[in-house]
């Protein structure tokens, strides 16, 4: 009898894990345990970015990156196998959205966990700026109280009128904060919210006419690019504060610095600017702006939801081949 011996079952490779590109710097809490999830390289800490990208473009499906740093077309362009875009943060002006469409790509940010910290701190610029908090503080530290007295009376801030520019979830927070306030409050969004209970106005330029006080909270686009321009800073006028919490792209720059020069706008409180972080020198030395450096949500406790969020969507992509927070196309 002769014995003869079966060849195994062939047996299937295991399936190589998806990569992960990591675009630039992020929190430590992320970057740590972004390895956990699956291999990453760190493009910004390769010596030639653009060789790497030649050589191991092809390689990763998971891109993360950050609503500042964004993904531009040239990025997206050199992953030819990518799949998912993971962003830290709300915004995501920064990521060429007309390449994902074309890609088909799947993009996430971070909505919902950042509204109260950002909501939080358009109040508190609004106070200081309208208060002249900060103002006052450095009045004190010049010895300028001893030597020339206490500083002019500044403008109530309770039961004035807010106009918002932007009613999303952030703008929803922070209206719900103003009522605390008893402010009066109307907004301005491309269409109306019936279901809230404030005012619509479809006019931009209306709303800046009718209100004390100017937040700006809706997303940076081509779409509102510069909406906020000279005509809109005129109607709100030389008794009107504006603030930015949103996007600095939102503001026509050089039309708020000459309004503010000209005697036309009383005041800005600004977290953003138009070209990040450079900020017009006009800016730095008027006593009437208060500047923040893109902090609006730079809390310990929503800076590690938010991480925690971006570990979850590229978990769950990894995982299922979707995400948690996606971003409508």
């Amino acid at each position: 009898m002769t014995l003869t011996h079966e060849t195994p079952p062939h047996r299937a490779e295991a399936a190589q894990p998806q990569k992960i590109l990591q675009a630039g710097p992020l929190p430590p809490g992320l970057a740590g345990q972004l390895p956990t999830l699956g291999p990453v390289e760190i493009l910004s800490d390769m010596p030639d970015p653009e060789a790497f990208l030649q050589e191991r473009g092809g390689d990763f499906a998971v891109l993360v990156t950050t609503g500042t740093g964004g993904a531009g077309r040239s990025l997206i362009d050199a992953l030819p196998n990518l799949k998912a875009i993971c962003s830290l943060g709300v915004g995501y002006d920064a990521i060429d959205m007309e390449a994902v469409r074309a890609r088909g790509l799947m993009v996430s940010n971070t909505p919902d966990v950042l509204n109260d910290c950002v909501a939080d701190l358009a109040m508190g610029l609004l106070i200081d700026v309208v208060r002249g908090l900060s103002a006052s503080d450095r009045h004190v530290r010049r010895g300028d109280w001893n030597r020339v007295g206490p500083t002019r009376p500044s403008t109530r801030v309770s039961g004035k009128r807010l106009g918002l520019l932007g009613m999303g979830r952030i703008g929803q927070v922070i209206a719900r904060r103003a009522t605390g306030f008893d402010m009066d409050i109307r907004y301005h969004t491309r269409s109306a919210k019936p279901h809230l209970p404030w005012q619509h106005e479809p006019s931009l330029i209306a709303l800046a006419q009718w209100c004390d006080f100017l937040i700006v909270a809706c997303p940076g686009s081509p779409e509102t690019f510069h909406l906020v321009s000279a005509d809109v800073l005129k109607a709100l006028g030389p008794q009107g504060y504006l603030v930015n919490v949103a996007r600095g792209t939102v503001v026509d720059e050089r039309a708020l610095v000459a309004a503010l020069q000209n005697g036309e706008l009383a005041g800005a409180g600004l977290d953003v600017f138009e070209h990040e972080p450079e900020v017009p020198a006009e800016l730095i030395v008027s006593e009437q702006v208060v500047l923040l450096p893109h902090v609006g949500s730079a809390t310990r406790e929503t800076r590690a939801a938010m991480c925690n969020l971006v570990l979850d969507n590229v978990r769950a992509f990894l995982a299922e081949g979707r995400l948690l927070t996606p971003i409508g196309l």
